[in-house]
């Protein structure tokens, strides 16, 4: 995730450079393998997101019983594989 974030915002000044430079950002991101990434990186930024905030409702004692804890362990998941999803249906 920390190495997309220098590739990412190259790539949004590239699109804005130039007519031409935007017609070669959008030639890139036709490439299958690049949309699998950017698939693969919507779900690990999704993951990453609704567990840093499931952790920091449990620093203040939110969830801290198991079985609270296995089920927010279980919708952080479910809702990132969702996100994923969603992505998948909107690049592919």
């Amino acid at each position: 995730m920390a190495l997309a974030i220098p590739v990412t915002a190259y790539v949004l000044d590239l699109s804005l450079r130039s007519p031409d430079s935007y017609v070669r950002v959008v030639g890139f991101l036709d490439n299958m393998l690049v949309r699998v990434a950017i698939i693969i990186l919507v779900w690990a930024l999704t993951h990453h997101f609704l567990a840093g905030i499931r952790h920091l409702l449990s620093g203040i004692d939110i969830g801290s019983e198991l079985s609270v804890a296995r089920r927010s362990a279980w919708f952080v998941n479910l809702c990132a594989a969702l996100v994923a999803l969603l992505a998948v249906s909107v690049l592919l």
